[in-house]
């Protein structure tokens, strides 16, 4: 997609509501995460970090991240013509003072150093780096709090230290958005130093009882987001190539830890939690729900029961029809033999019912299971936005909840300054409608918030707003 260089400020100036970036990033300053780590834990953890980081730097293609051959990120962020846009992602009282020109109203800043930080081996390294990056946000953006919000980073490796940083980052720090490790990524048991590392989810059949840890968010008005990708996984990567690796990768990432939030039946046990999949877009979302609609209707218990148990199978009206059509080794008494054989009748497993950890007894419970509780993070440049606000393709006829990152910080957004305008040519292409636009731009990445705390713009510049956009919500109700 082409787009006038112009400032986002112009199209700004066209809205009758807030815009609200959902995903920009700070780039943290190396020396000062160095010296945030020695505060939290000391310098002997700060000599480990600066050796674990040492080992694992993008060498001859490896991810040694994850103990696995693929090219990683390399030249990933603005620099050259460009030094302007990391200067923004470095500095918050700089990009405090560039949002009116960027056209936000307000902004979310992500991590850059957590999202590899979120998957540190180390089991003591890994929360004391979080620790020290949420003291280092908290510090960073504390004169900016009117129109920025930094997130806290929560390791998720086991539930009790997902649960200890959750518990400091926003009772003692005071944060108020947060981003999860969504898998527990460890070496398999017995399979040598060079063997690929095992991924488990810790939505579906994790390793622990995370429901303690989903019940935690609820109760201090948090929403789960994730930067999930699959770059690490050996299946997907290319040993050359990081172009061919990040294509789709947020994506499979993001679909993978949707899908198990949604069949783990962490959506129905925890019902006032949302969640946010950044940076993969909305598209994989549509296709996703109409999977889901698609396998109940041919993979319930009901109708499994009734058209595919092997009991009922009529073995006279097959071994007939093996009579007068077959031959070779088809004929009637070989069906009549495999009817009864050990492979003909598989084990009715346990458990049964696959979609009972969800809840889902119909299509229409996609819309409080899923439709409502899940929020996909699409960039500007993201024409499949679109597909997201296609009420044709929603298996129950509503739009999936698409909110809009900016990704400043990161290689891939070649001006700052008009990532808006870059946005708004989806209504200008007739892609999207202006109410689309609202609702990607403002009432979506409000919600995913407000959802879950409606006072999470309270003292914000958003604070009137957010308040009248809950009311109007309540009405309509």
């Amino acid at each position: 997609m082409t787009h006038a260089d112009k400032p986002g400020r112009e199209i700004r100036a066209r809205l009758d509501h807030p815009v609200i970036d959902c995903d920009a990033h700070v780039l943290e300053h190396q020396p000062a995460v160095v010296e945030y780590v020695r505060k939290v834990a000391g310098p002997g953890v700060v000599a480990r970090l600066l050796k674990y980081q040492k080992e694992r730097q993008l060498l001859d293609g490896q991810l040694a991240q994850y103990n696995q051959t693929g090219r990683g990120i390399w030249w990933g962020v603005p620099s050259g013509p460009h030094t302007g846009d990391r200067a923004l992602a470095m500095l918050p009282r700089l990009f405090r003072a560039r949002m009116d020109e960027l056209g936000f109203d307000f902004a979310h800043l992500y991590s850059t150093f957590g999202i590899a930080g979120l998957y540190y081996q180390d089991d003591e390294l890994r929360p004391a780096y979080c620790r020290a990056l949420n003291a280092l946000y908290a510090d960073m953006f504390a004169a900016v709090g009117d129109r920025m919000r930094p997130v806290a980073v929560i390791p998720t490796f086991t539930p009790q230290e997902a649960i200890a940083e959750l518990d400091h980052a926003v009772g003692v720090l005071g944060h108020k958005a947060i981003m999860i490790g969504t898998e527990v990524i460890r070496p398999v048991p017995g399979a040598g130093d060079r063997a690929p590392y095992l991924t488990r989810s810790i939505a579906i059949d994790p390793p622990e009882d995370y429901d303690p840890f989903w019940r935690r968010c609820a109760e201090l008005g948090v929403a789960p987001v994730c930067h999930t990708a699959s770059i690490g996984n050996a299946y997907y990567n290319s040993r050359s190539n990081y172009v061919f690796n990040h294509i789709g990768a947020f994506t499979r990432g993001s679909e993978y830890f949707c899908r198990a939030l949604f069949f783990g039946g962490v959506t129905r046990r925890v019902p006032r939690l949302s969640f946010g999949f950044l940076e993969g877009g909305a598209a994989w979302g549509q296709e996703l729900a109409n999977a889901i609609a698609g396998h109940w209707e041919k993979r319930n218990a009901g109708y499994l029961e009734a058209n595919l148990d092997p009991g009922k199978l009529d073995v006279d009206a097959l071994a007939r029809a093996a009579a007068d059509y077959g031959g070779g080794e088809v004929t009637e008494a070989s069906v009549r033999a495999s009817v009864h054989g050990p492979l003909a009748r598989p084990m009715r497993p346990e458990p049964f019912d696959e979609f009972a950890a969800c809840g889902m007894k119909g299509p229409e419970d996609l819309r409080q299971l899923f439709i409502e509780r899940f929020y996909f993070g699409c960039e500007a440049d993201d024409r499949m936005t679109a597909v997201a606000f296609d009420r044709r393709l929603s298996p129950v006829g509503e739009p999936l909840r698409a909110v809009f990152g900016s990704d400043i910080g990161h290689w891939d957004v070649s001006d700052a300054m008009s990532v808006l305008t870059e946005a708004w040519e989806m209504v200008d292409h007739e892609l999207m409608s202006p109410g689309d636009f609202r609702a990607f731009t403002f009432e979506n990445p409000a919600m995913l918030h407000l959802s879950v705390n409606p006072n999470y713009f309270r003292g914000t510049v958003l604070e009137a707003a957010a308040e009248k956009l809950l009311r109007d919500r309540a009405g309509r109700a």
